[in-house]
């Protein structure tokens, strides 16, 4: 009996402090209380040095939740995911994967000559361009890098020391996803929408966050590296939600083609999962945590 209620209560403190570091999160970013839309150059400044403050602030709270027997042997950092061991594997392996997934919207890129932005003359690429771009800089260096800290790198460890792999990988992303419902205000005072726009705006956000949330969440307990996961956030939000609608528009063969290599790019997707993830690629051992719960 006393043994069941310490299980329940090591699950419950785990899942307390995500709650609790969400909610810190969530606080750094409206502390400022800005009058301007998120978009605006002021508070993507100020919400800047909130995401900086917060790769101080999270690890803080991981290391109060952690298990003794964890940090007994791996330092903070190694669970956090910031070693070298395995480094270049994490970098570009789980890079191609995702590339991979994507391989319609790639093809789609290439038809409509979007590609092109990436070459050329130096002042006219893309990468340069949009180095001085402060929601490009947001959504893919600053965003990638703080959330996937705060919402795999010192979640993801708690919930595993506590639940099975299974259900750790699957609860972490609803903190994620769920914290993107505080755009929903966002959205009604500072864009004019209706609620029921903001609301479905909101809840479809919340859908495709969750689920590269199970992707990043599974990434990052196969590889132990947080260089996987921020690598594949941002590369997904460089790409974006596919425009489906798109292929509707375009001639048979061309829509027989780029329909093909969705499907394709899919399979192999899936096919490449588990083997580009094995643990032993990246020198990392997975089940570390079982001994908490052994």
């Amino acid at each position: 009996m006393e043994q069941d209620f310490n299980e329940l209560f090591k699950c419950f403190k785990s899942v307390f402090i995500c709650f609790f570091i969400s909610l810190v999160y969530l606080a750094s970013l409206h502390v400022w209380n800005s009058p301007y839309s998120r978009d605006h150059p002021s508070t993507i400044k100020r919400r800047f040095l909130s995401a900086f403050v917060m790769l101080f602030i999270a690890p803080v709270f991981l290391y109060l939740g952690l298990a003794k027997q964890i940090t007994d042997r791996i330092s903070l950092l190694e669970v956090l995911g910031l070693r070298t061991q395995g480094l270049c594997q994490a970098i570009f392996m789980p890079l191609f994967l995702t590339m991979v997934l994507f391989l319609g919207p790639i093809s789609m890129e290439l038809y409509s000559g979007l590609s092109k932005l990436y070459t050329g003359k130096r002042e006219e690429m893309y990468w340069y361009s949009n180095l001085t771009n402060l929601i490009w800089l947001r959504s893919h260096i600053v965003a990638p890098l703080s959330e996937e800290f705060t919402y795999r790198s010192c979640m993801l460890p708690l919930l595993l020391q506590s639940f099975s792999p299974t259900v750790a990988v699957l609860m972490c992303p609803l903190f994620f996803g769920v914290a993107h419902f505080h755009l929903l205000l966002e959205r009604i005072h500072h864009s004019g929408m209706s609620f029921s726009q903001a609301l479905t705006i909101s809840c479809f956000q919340f859908t495709y966050t969750t689920i590269f949330g199970l992707y990043s969440s599974y990434l990052f307990y196969r590889t132990g590296h947080f260089a996987t996961i921020f690598i594949a956030h941002a590369y997904c939000n460089h790409m974006g939600f596919p425009e489906v609608m798109e292929i509707a528009t375009y001639k048979r063969n061309k829509k027989i083609i780029v329909t093909s290599l969705f499907i394709i790019g899919f399979v192999a997707w899936c096919l490449l999962l588990k083997p580009l993830t094995e643990p032993s690629w990246y020198h990392h051992d997975p089940t570390l945590y079982d001994m908490v719960k052994a």
